[in-house]
């Protein structure tokens, strides 16, 4: 390959040393768009390249991929990626691609970030796609990129051209420290990845394995190739699920290797072994999963998840207990999920329901050698490696203070920038580093922080939102206009049918998160109260926040005096969540806007249960009801009788389930007033729940207890309607 410049000596010797180290680099051209694709192409000369972003050249040999498109190449790998940051059609600087593209750099290959000569020094487009589309250009802030400008102009791992120099700066290659145990198993590459086979190769009823590794340790194909070993073992079927098909993608390449006889057909691989009988390894996405689980899990059946860390703590637990046999396996830094994050979440989960419970970590990179410079500037760019530091002392709720951060200065302290990252992922399953650009650049974010002694313990991300005068509002909700970023105001106008939910001003809790060694200490409820108290004072009307609904979270956001508004009527098909709106009034106009959204949903929300909402989990109906319903009237002495003849008799079901529904009320508003309840209280009033207000079969609720047919259940809801009939919960 020939590349025109007086630099292509010193630039080869840097690559041929980078391949006999199997180690990977980044090489940042920087200047007009026209010279750094030029010298990308020149660089690339017969081989094949992935170009992302910008306007790649027509030339053969060159593959475009929209930044959009990133997550589809999940799995496999490149010699060389072109990642084009240039604005030409508004792309810009792509995060999550960058992150998810690195990873597919084979050792020995090279990643290209092409940049505008003083890139960070204006507002690029990047952050236009952030933006509502009437917010001026010009009052876009660059702290983002500059950021990612100044890190890699001091890095010591990134090799720099700019146009008009006359120096190639290359970074010195160190020598790669090979891992000294070869693994025994031929199918596998390195001796971390044959032992988590042999772990997957032995697994046992109600002793789950936690499989984690940094991206790049053959994590999925090791689940794939201990599934081609299970089913040459006699296993009829294993089920896999992640937050998307592309993720275990390595896992059926590795089945179809193993073994050829068989045939793959979507996500579905299947096997006929020598005695003709068929055996299957199938995906099944999260939502999926969840809604068949009664006929799905059980005795003898397997699920792997991949990518755990990116689906929620309560769809995982309802699978552990539903399989005997389940594997979580995750990556520890990325952009789907941290595995630190889900670790600390789901760690209770495990000790609760299969405390022998086992755990084994990857570390043995497969794609390349250790010290790998552009895994750790990737790893450093998008603060993928950001953690929380153990806290020195004892959290005194006395000795806290709040405040709120400036976003210059936060962008020139990398170290405060990280830890406060480090707080983000850990308490959220879905934190990616678009979410870093965010905090930087976003209009109308704002970050409070409460702190001890300097030392950050919590931080809330909060966004402006609403304040739409009265024409837009009611095109707002009519449906007709969308407002980029306005996510409460939007969705209640248009689904709550309160105009007036446009025409407020709103505050947004996007994001809240509290040190791990600090939570349940009351430190949210005082993060929460201090940011009331600052938009309060600037005169916005409503403090609110969108999250996954589990009851736990509701009662958190219920104490800190948050009142439900809306549920999503659909679960996110990559976590099996339902969303719930909450909102907490701060002035008088913003009282008379919340109580008007809670009259709307408490008419909406029991024939929301039986139809849109059936599916809901019943721990969350029973949870919403507690909250949102008005305690009903006390029953007469007929309807009571009525009643006795249901609990006590043989009288039918029908007749009296308005009158079990109002006692089933007053028992949940009870039970949400009584912090000494058992969890098996909560268990029994969810089953009651999901009969009597999402009208689930006795079939149903005979498979949650373990009874023996439709008559043991309703034997059973005879018998715990009496006990709340005499005795609420």
């Amino acid at each position: 390959m020939n590349v025109q410049s007086p630099q292509s000596e010193p630039l080869w010797q840097w690559r041929y040393r980078l391949s006999l180290a199997h180690h990977r680099g980044l090489l940042w051209l920087s200047g007009s768009p026209h010279w750094t694709r030029q010298q990308a192409r020149l660089l690339a000369g017969e081989a094949h390249v992935l170009w992302v972003g910008g306007q790649p050249p027509a030339d053969g040999g060159i593959e475009a991929l929209a930044p959009g498109q990133a997550r589809s190449r999940l799995g496999g790998e490149n010699d060389l990626v072109v990642f084009d940051a240039h604005d030409d059609q508004g792309s810009g600087f792509d995060p999550d691609a960058f992150g998810a593209l690195a990873g597919t750099v084979r050792a020995g290959g090279l990643l290209l970030l092409l940049t505008p000569a003083h890139w960070g020094s204006r507002a690029d487009a990047d952050h236009l796609r952030l933006c509502d589309e009437a917010t001026p250009p010009e009052t876009l802030s660059p702290r983002y990129l500059a950021r990612l400008a100044r890190l890699l102009r001091h890095s010591p791992k990134v090799a720099r051209w700019q146009q008009g120099e006359a120096t190639l700066h290359l970074p010195v290659v160190a020598e790669a420290s090979r891992p000294g145990d070869q693994p025994t198993d031929t199918d596998c590459l390195t001796a971390d990845q044959a032992e988590a086979v042999r772990l997957l190769g032995r697994l046992r009823r109600r002793r789950p394995l936690v499989l984690t590794a940094d991206r790049g340790r053959g994590k999925s194909a090791a689940l794939g190739i201990a599934a081609a070993r299970r089913l040459q073992a006699g296993e009829r079927e294993l089920l896999v699920t992640a937050p998307r098909p592309a993720a275990v993608e390595p896992l059926f390449e590795r089945l179809m290797a193993l073994l050829p006889t068989g045939q793959r057909e979507g996500n579905a691989f299947c096997w006929p072994s020598p005695d003709g009988t068929l055996h299957q390894v199938r995906f099944i996405a999260p939502d999926a999963l969840t809604e068949q689980l009664e006929s799905l899990g059980g005795a003898g059946a397997t699920l792997l998840v991949d990518e755990a860390a990116a689906l929620p703590a309560q769809l995982l637990t309802r699978w552990l207990r539903a399989f005997p046999r389940i594997v979580f396996a995750t990556t520890v830094h990325g952009y789907e999920g941290s595995g630190r994050g889900f670790a600390l979440r789901f760690r209770d989960q495990l000790d609760r329901h299969a405390p022998q419970w086992r755990h084994f970590e990857m570390t043995i990179p497969v794609r390349w050698a250790p010290e790998d410079p552009l895994e750790q500037l990737t790893a450093e760019l998008l603060c993928l490696d950001a953690t929380v530091t153990p806290l020195p002392w004892p959290v005194e709720l006395e000795a806290v203070t709040t405040r709120r951060l400036d976003r210059d200065d936060l962008a020139h302290h990398e170290a405060e920038l990280r830890r406060l990252f480090g707080l983000l992922v850990q308490a959220h399953y879905r934190t990616t580093p678009a979410d870093l650009r965010t905090l930087l650049v976003a209009p109308g974010v704002s970050l409070e922080v409460i702190e001890q002694q300097d030392v950050l313990l919590g931080v809330a991300v909060c966004s402006d939102e609403g304040g739409f005068e009265a024409s837009l509002a009611e095109r707002i909700a009519r449906g007709e206009r969308r407002p980029r970023g306005h996510l409460l105001p939007q969705s209640l106008a248009v689904h709550a049918g309160v105009q007036e939910a446009a025409e407020q001003r709103w505050r947004r809790v996007m994001r809240i998160a509290v040190h791990p060694e600090a939570r349940h200490g009351g430190l949210g409820q005082a993060l929460l109260q201090a940011v009331a108290c600052r938009a309060r004072d600037e005169g916005i009307a409503l403090l609110g926040a969108s999250f996954g609904a589990e009851p736990g979270l509701m009662r958190f956001w219920q104490r800190a005096g948050f009142a439900p508004l809306r549920p999503g009527l659909t679960a996110e098909t990559s976590t099996g969540e339902h969303a719930l709106m909450v909102a907490r009034a701060l002035t008088t106009e913003g009282e008379t806007l919340l109580a008007a959204l809670q009259d709307a949903l408490r008419e909406q929300l029991g024939e929301l249960l039986l139809i849109e909402l059936a599916g809901l989990d019943p721990g969350v109906a029973a949870t919403l009801l507690a909250q949102v319903a008005v305690t009903p009237d006390p029953l007469t002495s007929a309807e009571r009788t009525r009643l006795t003849r249901f609990t006590q008799g043989r009288a039918p079901l029908v007749p009296v389930r308005p009158l079990l529904r109002r006692i089933l009320l007053m028992a949940l508003i009870r039970h949400a007033q009584d912090a000494t309840t058992s969890e098996d209280d909560s268990i029994q009033l969810a089953s009651l729940t999901g009969v009597l207000w999402q009208g689930r079969s006795l079939d149903w609720l005979a498979s949650q207890h373990g009874l023996a047919g439709r008559q043991a259940a309703l034997d059973w809801l005879r018998a715990r309607s009496g006990e709340l009939t005499v005795s609420p919960v």
